[in-house]
């Protein structure tokens, strides 16, 4: 159901940290132009811990789903460390359009593998939508086996994972245990191409926020057939993927937007800017890249 580049939709804020509603919904209407597949707002990249409130965090994916007008698929982050909470987001997301939720594992509480599939398996029986299941235990303090995932893949709502243990052999068991039942689509976007060769089905990628048009390439590259040009991709984006994760998501790529003139602004506290010294080195990779001229040197 969910495959290609879905794009981890950074939250533009205004200089006094408001929601930037206008530019959230240019962003989009870039996305319908780069032939984005889906975008996945008010998740990590969305800085959904910081935003005020569950007004607000369902404004930003309301926006969203008004630009969209469906001409993109919208996977809305609803996915939180209390199973009730959890059940209500996705009853909302279904109420609003939304074409699936991401279901983050819960976090601080440190589920065991048995509570995760009790869990998923109460949103899910709840859910009028389809489920992305969402493991990403360096932030979460738990990872979801391949095993577990296997065990949640029967269910007619979880439809895809998102893997972002960066582990291409924990991509690879979670094929080989689930084959067809859901599609894997990577959460590391140094490891796009390597996961679609163990059987992954694209992205919800950081780095289609900055360059959507080349990831979009190295994925339809590789629905081709063509591996070489896959892999050509996939050697020219690792250095700025990379750099995009100099410190933490989503503090780098929005410097890398605002470097490019998208004026997406600051992220919330308790994020900060990037140290300066971090910044020149996201912006050299950016001058590698070619999105950006070298900086003049002053006789």
């Amino acid at each position: 159901m969910f495959r290609g580049l879905y794009v981890a939709l950074v939250t533009p804020f205004g200089p006094d940290g408001a929601l930037n509603e206008e530019k959230l919904r240019e962003l989009v209407r870039r996305h319908i132009s780069a032939g984005t597949d889906g975008l996945v707002p008010c998740g990590t990249t969305g800085e959904n811990p910081a935003l005020y409130g569950w007004d607000e965090h369902f404004r930003v994916i309301e926006i969203v789903l008004e630009e969209a007008r469906g001409k993109l698929k919208i996977i809305g982050g609803a996915g939180t460390n209390s199973t009730t909470r959890s059940v209500m987001n996705v009853k909302r997301l279904g109420e609003m359009g939304a074409d699936g939720a991401l279901m983050i594992t819960p976090y601080y509480n440190k589920p065991t593998q048995d509570g995760l599939v009790a869990h998923f398996r109460a949103v899910a029986d709840a859910s009028p939508v389809p489920l992305v299941l969402y493991n990403v235990p360096s932030r979460t303090g738990v990872n979801m086996l391949p095993e577990t995932v296997a065990r949640l893949a029967d269910h007619e709502r979880i439809v895809c994972v998102k893997e972002a243990s960066g582990s291409l052999v924990q991509a690879s068991w979670i094929k080989r245990l689930c084959g067809d039942a859901l599609t894997i689509l990577s959460g590391e976007d140094p490891v796009i191409y390597p996961t679609m060769c163990v059987g992954g089905d694209g992205v919800i990628s950081v780095l289609g926020n900055v360059v959507p048009e080349d990831v979009r390439s190295m994925i339809q590259a590789f629905r081709n057939g063509d591996h070489q040009k896959a892999r050509e991709w996939h050697l020219r984006l690792l250095p700025l993927a990379q750099a995009l994760f100099l410190e933490t998501n989503p503090m780098p790529v929005k410097e890398a937007m605002n470097l490019l003139g998208w004026e997406v602004g600051s992220p919330r506290l308790p994020l900060v800017r990037m140290k300066p010294e971090n910044v020149e080195r996201l912006r050299q990779a950016m001058v590698a890249y070619g999105l950006l001229q070298p900086a003049a040197v002053s006789s």
